[in-house]
């Protein structure tokens, strides 16, 4: 769910305490477990001072949910990770199709935001539509998604837990209205927790300096690490630096992760493009974002293109192609093939390299096609490019999603302004740092 949101993805993540007293050190960390569950697919060096470290372990699908304990006293709920929204929220008002909600009345350390708060008129800038006030004089935010989902309710204060510890005075929205493209499926949570760089964010505000997730390709396990932890044997991370950018321009999130591509590679063969097509233009188009909100990955369009006749090409042979033009998997995903269903696995496939400043990211295997859910024609199954059109969903951006980093340590570093890499099994992450799912 970033900024814009793409509502693809939600990890279940179930809390383990690492250290028994947490109370924000700086040399703490918590760990959580990450697993798979079926669903579908959004000033700081002050903080860093007090910054709390945490591990836990996460279990992962299609969407990505973290458990935690908010107010006073502490009521369990759901909250979708991600790393391309600011604001955290939750659902406040009890409807029909809605599993759980967040009741504010309930909680004792409830403290609802006026429209008068400095919170309200300096922390809000970066929210994807300017914050108003509502008739009770409470700071009213309204979130859009660039699936078209909407989201709306005041801002307010509350403890968070994580573990054992609390973090009092927390901002998150409480929302009792909107629109759900998947209603179905975000009735599942009970909200979600943003992650990106923004002065709202979780990650900002309970004062991490870091944060990694490693999300396996072989099981439903994974981990997420909150804050910073030496692991020795993590070696081989590589960097390549955040673009970081002051102005506001009409197309550009500057609170993203946004890294800089700068080609890409299908096989041993560069696509033959001009570096200036990866470059965000004079209105912030093209910016690349890495978020945990979504499933697959985006290319603008004449990038997509040239991906696309390069795979086509070098798999010639190889992959039978869906010759259906009306098709679309998720609308952006075009190039699909026939596969006997059968088989117990996908021929070898040329690996795609997304070549960073600094850093390069391998797609290959399995990771290069996806099985659409009950899909069939004949006795074949239906297998799609997990790379999509950006331009067919109207996002002015490339997009990074978690599909493509599976197997992958994907580490945030906010004090340093980068994002590292490096190849991992990540099955076996968790019990490497002593934890279990």
């Amino acid at each position: 769910m970033a900024s814009p949101h793409y509502h693809l993805l939600q990890f279940t993540i179930f809390f383990f305490l690492f250290h028994q007293n947490l109370c924000f050190a700086s040399k703490q960390t918590l760990l959580l477990p990450i697993k798979k569950t079926l669903g579908h697919s959004h000033t700081r060096a002050s903080l860093f001072s007090s910054a709390a470290a945490s591990k836990l372990p996460f279990h992962h699908n299609v969407s990505l949910t973290v458990t935690v304990s908010v107010g006073s006293p502490p009521r369990q709920v759901t909250m979708v990770l991600d790393t391309g929204s600011e604001l955290s929220w939750l659902h406040c008002k009890k409807e029909p199709k809605l599993n759980s909600i967040f009741n504010p009345q309930a909680s004792s350390s409830y403290i609802p935001i006026p429209c008068s708060s400095p919170v309200c008129k300096t922390k809000t800038q970066n929210l994807t539509n300017p914050v108003s006030c509502d008739a009770e004089k409470l700071c009213h935010a309204v979130l859009s998604y660039a699936d078209a989902s909407s989201i709306e309710g005041n801002l307010a204060y509350d403890t968070f837990v994580i573990g054992s510890s609390a973090r009092p005075s927390t901002i998150f929205g409480c929302m009792d209205s909107g629109f759900s493209s998947n209603a179905e499926e975000d009735a599942k949570t009970t909200g979600l927790m943003g992650m990106n760089r923004g002065s709202l964010s979780f990650v900002n505000q309970m004062g991490f300096p870091k944060f990694s997730y490693c999300i396996s390709g072989f099981d439903s396990s994974g981990v997420l690490l909150l804050g910073d932890e030496n692991i020795p044997w993590l070696t081989g991370l590589n960097y390549t630096p955040l673009v970081l950018r002051s102005d506001p321009l009409p197309y550009f999130d500057r609170v993203a992760y946004t890294v800089q591509l700068d080609g890409i590679k299908v096989g041993s063969k560069m696509l033959p493009l001009p570096k200036s097509v990866f470059q965000p233009d004079h209105t912030g188009a093209g910016q690349t974002m890495v978020d945990s909100g979504t499933q697959f990955s985006f290319l603008l369009g004449t990038v997509y293109t040239a991906l696309r006749n390069e795979f086509i090409q070098q798999t010639k042979g190889v992959l039978r192609k869906l010759e259906d033009s009306t098709f679309a998997f998720q609308g952006a995903m075009d190039l699909c093939f026939l596969v006997d269903s059968t088989q117990t696995s996908l021929p070898e496939l040329p690996r795609v390299s997304l070549m960073f400043s600094g850093a390069e990211m391998s797609v290959s295997g399995e990771k290069l096609l996806y099985r659409v859910p009950g899909m069939m024609r004949g006795k074949d199954s239906v297998h799609c490019f997990t790379f999509g059109n950006s331009d067919l969903l109207g996002i002015e951006a490339f997009v990074i999603g978690h599909h493509h980093q599976q197997n992958v340590w994907m580490e945030f570093d906010l004090v340093k302004s980068r994002v590292g890499f490096a190849e991992v099994r990540c099955d076996q992450a968790g019990q490497r740092l002593g934890i279990r799912a």
